[in-house]
């Protein structure tokens, strides 16, 4: 069902009703701009949510309460996942409505009677949204309506970062007083905005502005103490802007963004297939892609790096343990922000594991170091390799040095080449069980059970065992020997 299709449908109901109408915000704003939309907002000088359910039933929509409290709903249109229509009981007249809202160019209006007709509808504007909107600006209503609701506050950067606008002065002015206030907002739509500020393309440009308006450290004020924090000479950049470069850098290696440090011939040596384009485009999670949860990974990535740095008696910076440490306040950081269960293990291991790329050895990896690093980096293990990549770029920023990127770049090619062609490499099939070991050898039921499994499957991927046969070989061989096994294969982290 189109859109011009819904909105006539909708406008018989509500004129058999006698129902004011009308069409408000981003739904108004994008036509004006010539975006497409599936976000429609109406307001009606009548229960919402009583229309609402009306216009549900009638066009076979699923009627979705949004918000009860304040008596606004959604109904999704049959067929069309992704248009909907949010439907809010008018407050006051049209333009004492108008003026409750965020900011300028999504407080215009359009009458639901005026939208069929040949010429253009009347737009309902008293604020001045359409020459802002001409003036290419984000200018707020009032700074009482940021105060009113904070979560405008973040809404008004990332209009400005979607649509290539600037925030007007005063309206930039306002949100820098008062950012603080976005800790007091529910953590959902904090998360909601923050991502999708991140899904759109400069990510590390809208980062840096949040971070000059307050909002970012007010929303992740673990990241306060990576700014100015010092790092070792290979590095270009202070931890904070190292992370800032990181995010830049994951879109560079996956193809959504241009660099200004590194060209063509940098990104040649980057890995790439149609397979790696579909994986980063999975959303773990409604409306928030791989791409996205990696992008945030590579800002959180270092986050524990100030409070593991020492300096040892030759004067060289470390960071013991960063990775490990990072990845428990990246789980802490994502669990507030209510991201799922899902989402919150995939960035932390991330974070967790996003050194172990690097330590897998030279340029092309031993069968048995690719099988231990994707057993362990588990449903992230692709990601992780993209992230260390974005990570070894932004350590050497515009200093980088070919030859050594070069190596780096094609060991990871490697190592993906290994993963796509050789599906045994990370999963082999199970030769042997517990049973097996406890009924054939007498084994106690125990970690010695589990560990030998392992060391049996590590030697599936390295290629040492194939059959059944070899698989009870190579046990008995490791009982006669006392069974100890190494299935850490972990390198130690800086």
């Amino acid at each position: 069902m189109e859109v011009s299709e819904v909105l006539s449908r909708v406008r018989v109901i509500l004129e058999q009703r006698s129902v004011d109408c009308y069409l408000t915000g981003g739904f108004v704003r994008d036509v004006l701009l010539g975006r497409l939309t599936s976000d429609i907002d109406v307001v009606v000088a009548a229960d919402a949510m009583e229309v609402a359910r009306e216009v549900a039933e009638v066009i076979h929509g699923r009627y979705v309460p949004l918000d009860q409290p304040h008596g606004i709903a959604r109904v999704v249109v049959p067929g069309e996942p992704h248009l909907h229509l949010d439907f809010a009981s008018m407050r006051g007249g049209i333009e004492e409505d108008l003026a409750c809202r965020d900011y300028t160019i999504n407080a215009m209006a359009v009458n639901l009677c005026d939208v069929d007709q040949p010429v253009r509808p009347l737009i309902l504007d008293p604020l001045g949204g359409e020459k802002d909107l001409e003036d290419g600006q984000v200018r707020a209503v009032s700074e009482a309506a940021l105060r009113d609701d904070p979560a405008r506050l973040i809404r008004g950067v990332r209009l400005a970062v979607e649509l290539g606008f600037s925030i007007e002065s005063r309206t930039r002015a306002q949100i820098e007083r008062n950012h603080q206030l976005i800790a007091g907002v529910a953590p959902e739509r904090v998360r909601d905005e923050f991502c999708r500020l991140l899904a759109i393309p400069g990510a590390c440009a809208s980062l840096r502005l949040l971070d000059e308006l307050g909002l970012l450290m007010a929303i992740v004020p673990e990241l306060a103490a990576t700014k100015g924090a010092a790092q070792p000479k290979e590095h270009y950049w202070d931890v904070l802007e190292h992370s800032f470069e990181t995010v830049a850098a994951i879109e560079f290696v996956l193809r959504t963004g241009g660099s200004v440090h590194w060209g063509e011939v940098v990104l040649s040596e980057v890995p790439w297939s149609e397979a790696l384009a579909r994986h980063f485009d999975e959303e773990p999670s409604k409306g928030r892609s791989r791409k996205t949860l990696l992008k945030l990974a590579g800002l959180l990535h270092d986050i524990a790096k100030p409070q593991t740095r020492s300096v040892e008696e030759d004067g060289r910076t470390r960071f013991f343990g960063h990775a490990k440490e990072g990845a428990l306040v990246a789980d802490d950081i994502m669990r507030r922000l209510r991201f799922s269960a899902r989402e919150t293990d995939m960035v932390a291991k991330m974070v967790e594991y996003h050194l172990r790329p690097g330590q897998m050895g030279g340029e092309m990896p031993t069968r048995r170091a690719i099988y231990r690093y994707f057993r362990d980096a588990g449903d992230v293990g692709i990601d992780t390799i993209f992230l260390n990549l974005a990570d070894h770029l932004a350590t050497r920023g515009p200093d980088l040095e070919m030859e050594g990127w070069r190596e780096h770049a094609r060991s990871m090619a490697y190592v993906l080449e290994e993963r796509y062609r050789e599906e045994s490499v990370v999963a082999p099939p199970k030769l042997v069980n517990g049973h097996d070991l406890i009924d054939i050898y007498g084994m106690v039921p125990g970690p010695g059970v589990g560990g030998l499994l392992e060391a049996v499957r590590e030697a599936q991927a390295a290629g040492e065992v194939v059959t059944r046969a070899d698989a009870l070989s190579f046990v008995e061989k490791r009982l006669s020997e006392g069974g100890k096994v190494d299935i850490t294969g972990v390198g130690q982290e800086e």
